[in-house]
């Protein structure tokens, strides 16, 4: 029973945002958006199926060397690039497209011998190609405020699948790591995510678990399954995310997304079918208030941890954490945190995923050997049952949605968990607030509707001037929708018009 109430309860956040996002005024009517059914434009006769977080989850086996996409592991991507025809999964008619974050490593002892820096291709159906998390994110603004690091815009994506000459309707698209490093897992991440925002199956996208040289080390692959250069981009792609009639923005989470689903204080509710996961560090999460061992707060006795978390040292500057030059630190009101490091093995494994049954029992509540494990508010691990509830959205979010590119493919590629990406995160939400920054203004109004300060927990810096300015678009926009409506109009090719989101009303005033 409570799986269906929740699904219910996601189906009316999922009805209530679009039905808010006034599609193009009534342009796309929702016929069944929220079983994964099609939306019909009446004024250009397109179809368009919109789908939920549950619809575009999917559930890796538990052995990673089964899937042929989501999580895929060397071993599968050799057999792929030995013999691309042959191999290739079924429902797949085109080419195999890797896209490196990064050159793999090369040992300068030996380079000829110890080369990983690109998955070999044969450049005839087989392509590997750099491409930097920069092709895959863009500063936008939602309508209130412009935000860096965001899901890239319509021309942009459609700029990429013609540089790398992708047809995501018929080609399988592979992001990898090139050098093993979490950065390098974040950047493969903002890759999936751009696609699959724009709608690309998941069948046609996959994440290659592990660096380049992992997959040597691992036996996954052979040497001479790795080349010295890539592929050069040939800029002749004709294919376009407008032809892809799936609309998936539900992936990202806005600012006004967040302030409806929260709770009405610093507590984790476990019947409100909402799970909020903090990928950052402990003392990012606290404002400084706790931190871990590898935090840049320095170390402290083993009698002060927590879970095994500890109190800074005395004295310590509780700013070493802070980021973006932001007007605070802290967290949202009822997000659980677990660091994103947590996920991965960047020591022994190449920064591969750990296995499923790990993850699955993080989920669950449960502590690591070393007592890690989701924290709340009070700084203590929330232990067995207290953490994701069957049913749940998990929204997952970090100070630019680069870290949580790894818990939101933990969650949302491993799991299946219905997963939201609050794209803006931290470095927006920390900047809606009224506070000063440097300059001595308020970085938004007393009364605007969008102040965030009012369901976090946060403390601010020590001093104003290391608050950067932010571009404020509008405090009192009516709604913080607008990446979402752009996108859409690209894709449907009907203009949202300028006049707000064409529907529904700004959020309640926090300040009354």
């Amino acid at each position: 029973m409570r799986q269906q109430e929740n699904d219910k309860g996601s189906c009316r956040r999922v009805m209530g945002r679009k039905a808010a996002l006034g599609l193009f005024v009534g342009m796309i009517t929702l016929l069944a958006g929220c079983s994964g059914g099609q939306d019909t434009s009446g004024a250009t006769g397109v179809n368009i199926t919109s789908n939920t977080p549950a619809t575009i989850a999917i559930e890796s086996d538990a052995n990673y060397n089964n899937n042929t996409y989501g999580l895929i592991t060397g071993t599968r991507l050799k057999s792929w690039v030995s013999n691309w025809v042959t191999n290739r999964p079924a429902g797949i008619t085109g080419k195999l497209i890797i896209l490196q974050a990064s050159a793999g490593e090369v040992d300068p002892a030996i380079p000829s011998t110890y080369n990983y820096a690109y998955i070999k291709p044969n450049n005839l159906n087989v392509f590997t190609f750099l491409s930097p998390s920069s092709e895959w994110t863009m500063t936008r603004s939602n309508g209130v405020i412009s935000t860096p690091s965001m899901v890239i815009d319509g021309p942009t994506i459609d700029a990429n699948l013609k540089k790398y000459n992708i047809d995501p309707q018929k080609d399988m698209i592979v992001c990898a790591q090139g050098t093993a490093n979490s950065g390098n897992v974040m950047n493969m991440g903002r890759c999936w995510f751009a696609l699959r925002y724009w709608g690309v199956d998941a069948k046609h996208i996959a994440v290659l678990n592990g660096g380049n040289k992992w997959q040597f080390d691992s036996a996954a692959m052979v040497a001479g399954d790795f080349a010295a250069a890539g592929s050069t981009a040939p800029n002749t792609g004709t294919a376009s995310v407008k032809q892809i009639l799936v609309d998936n923005t539900i992936l990202q989470a806005t600012v006004e997304d967040l302030l409806a689903v929260l709770p009405s204080s610093d507590i984790n509710v476990k019947t409100d079918g909402v799970f909020l996961w903090d990928a950052r560090t402990i003392s990012q999460y606290s404002a400084g208030e706790m931190f871990e061992l590898n935090d840049s707060m320095g170390t402290t006795p083993a009698s002060t941890c927590l879970n095994p978390y500890c109190a800074p040292p005395a004295g310590s500057n509780y700013m070493t954490t802070f980021q973006n030059s932001g007007s605070r630190q802290g967290h949202p009101w009822g997000a659980l945190q677990l660091n994103f490091n947590d996920l991965l093995d960047c020591a022994a494994q190449g920064c591969s995923f750990i296995p499923k049954d790990q993850i699955v029992n993080y989920l669950n509540g449960d502590v690591d050997a070393v007592g890690r494990g989701f924290t709340d508010a009070t700084y203590q691990v929330v232990g067995f049952g207290n953490a994701y509830q069957p049913g749940d959205t998990i929204y997952v979010y970090c100070e630019t949605t680069f870290r949580a590119m790894i818990t939101g493919m933990a969650s949302a590629v491993i799991l299946g968990k219905p997963t939201r990406f609050y794209d803006g995160a931290m470095v927006e939400w920390n900047s809606l607030s009224y506070l000063q920054d440097a300059t001595g203004n308020y970085i938004l109004p007393l009364d605007s509707p969008w102040r965030t300060d009012v369901k976090s927990f946060f403390r601010m810096p020590s001093s104003i001037s290391l608050v950067a300015t932010r571009t404020i678009n509008n405090p009192y926009a009516p709604h913080a929708d607008k990446v979402i409506k752009d996108d859409m109009s690209y894709k449907t090719g009907v203009s949202a018009g300028t006049g707000g989101s064409g529907g529904g009303s700004a959020p309640p005033n926090p300040c009354g």
